[in-house]
């Protein structure tokens, strides 16, 4: 009798014979195995500490003349691995059960496969898939769960990308969880149908909230972005009763802070920062006092933030262990820098030119950056994310813009992977531009709607049209030009507080 695998039939297995990955993923006991690796230069380190990495009792021999120094040190912490230094020949191979080929002799390598197929043995040969008899893939490991990744011997840097995402994308609590499975499993009595069911009920809670969750998380960002449509509305109605007549003598300022918002959005969708600080220093040059110049960066952004998590989190680009840490002390600080710099709205004139020195040094990092070919990575990550939550929320409020500048690169400096570190905060600057926003709505009594008005809706209809061209233009010299407008702006508006204080 032939046993299928659930739902699939033998119609269904004979069509996913057309293309594909033909290879068949093992895992091997190396512990019971005697590997024999011919080749000690860089190639075969990488081999060696690949093997020993995932199985570090495996016994090893490394055969070759000339050896490296690293695979000594390798030899004194392992006890299975033994090195004999001489050239290699056909015998020693009679005690192998797999071998890997790790020289840059093409001839010997050859001469390696043939002495292990006169064995009827397995052989990996280093960068020569159409000679390899199996493949040593990326790894991905969480305690007892190991993922093996394989592109057919097509991409190795696209396995190596895949494990990175994996690696940082699966909790390391996960393993706790594996064992607690493993008890239970074991503690279970009946026979296999009835463990199969019972390890099913339970293990359905780590998917059924998902949709759920996925629900609640689509609800929660459009009902904040209609609430702060209506907000502003509301507002607005209420200082024009007659808004027809409101419309028809529009500020011509309204119109100054559309195009800006719509160029500095497409800015921003461009190279991933700057909207903050860009219109912030637009703001003050046109005379906004800080706090509803925070407040009209704060207000557009929920809606382009709110898109943007959405995106993030559907594509699975979300961190949800440094989600939560950064939520709730980034919230706090925006909320604390937003009432703090509401306070001092009737000084402004005295605010104004801290905020300015602060835009001027964010010009100066995003200008920087631009000349920058990479981002050093610390070896450690980060381990004080909410004090960095906090810190960002506060200076993203008080000063205008910041959580992407600081939060996002002190991440990714810190060791944080790229892709979740953007995708993270993006979901949690929505959460922060919507309590920023509160808070400056309840505390301030003049707004400049004109202004406001003119940033949330440029952002609002370059959001979309950002994404399709932002692949189009070279972030370099859109961070040049930022940088260098950004600085041009914050120092004149310095000169003009010194200029009147002097």
């Amino acid at each position: 009798m032939t046993l299928l695998p659930k739902d699939k039939d033998i119609s269904t297995i004979q069509a996913e014979k057309v293309g594909g990955n033909p290879l068949f993923p093992i895992f091997l006991k190396l512990n019971d195995l005697h590997t024999v690796l011919v080749g000690a230069g860089n190639v075969g380190l990488e081999k060696l500490a690949a093997v020993l990495h995932n199985s570090p009792e495996a016994r090893v021999t490394v055969i070759a003349l000339s050896i490296l120094e690293d695979i000594h040190v390798l030899a004194a912490e392992y006890k299975g691995l033994q090195i004999v230094q001489k050239t290699f020949s056909d015998s020693d191979l009679n005690n192998a059960d797999l071998v890997i080929a790790a020289t840059n002799d093409s001839e010997l390598n050859n001469f390696i496969r043939q002495s292990a197929h006169d064995r009827k043995l397995l052989i990996n040969v280093a960068d020569k898939p159409e000679l390899c008899d199996f493949y040593l893939g990326s790894i991905v490991q969480k305690g007892d769960l190991k993922i093996a990744i394989s592109t057919n011997g097509k991409s190795p840097t696209i396995a190596k990308r895949l494990k990175e995402v994996l690696n940082d994308g699966l909790p390391d609590e996960l393993d706790n969880t594996l064992q607690q499975m493993s008890a239970l499993r074991n503690s279970l009595s009946g026979d296999f149908a009835y463990k199969v069911k019972k390890l099913n009920a339970v293990t359905s809670v780590l998917v059924e909230p998902k949709a759920v969750a996925k629900k609640s998380l689509i609800w929660l960002i459009w009902g904040s972005i209609v609430l702060s449509i209506i907000i502003a509305g509301t507002a607005l109605w209420l200082r024009e009763p007659d808004f027809k007549t409101y419309v028809q003598n529009i500020n011509p300022l309204f119109y100054y802070f559309l195009g800006a918002g719509f160029l500095f959005a497409l800015i921003d969708g461009a190279i991933g920062m700057s909207y903050g600080v860009t219109s912030t220093s637009f703001s003050l040059a046109m005379g906004i006092p800080p706090a509803s110049a925070s407040m009209g960066v704060h207000l557009s952004e929920i809606m382009s933030n709110g898109i943007a998590g959405w995106m993030h989190y559907r594509m699975g680009n979300i961190n949800w262990k440094l989600f939560k840490m950064l939520l709730i002390p980034g919230i706090v600080g925006a909320v604390s820098g937003a009432y703090l710099l509401s306070s001092l709205e009737h000084y402004s004139q005295y605010t104004k030119p801290f905020v300015s020195v602060y835009t001027l040094i964010l010009g100066i990092v995003i200008l920087s950056k631009a000349f920058k070919t990479g981002v050093k990575k610390s070896s450690e990550k980060i381990k004080k994310i909410p004090l960095l939550g906090l810190g960002g929320g506060f200076i993203d409020a008080v000063g205008g813009g910041g959580w992407g500048s600081i939060v996002l690169s002190t991440l990714i400096a810190g060791g944080r992977h790229p892709r979740f570190s953007l995708g993270t905060v993006k979901l949690s600057r929505f959460f922060i531009a919507l309590m920023s926003s509160i808070t400056f709505f309840a505390m301030l009594n003049t707004h400049h709607w004109e202004a406001v008005s003119g940033l949330v809706i440029g952002s609002a209809i370059a959001s979309p049209i950002a994404a399709k061209i932002s692949n189009r233009i070279s972030a370099k010299a859109i961070m040049v030009a930022v940088g260098v407008i950004v600085i041009l702006i914050s120092i004149r508006s310095i000169a003009i507080f010194l200029g009147k204080v002097l």
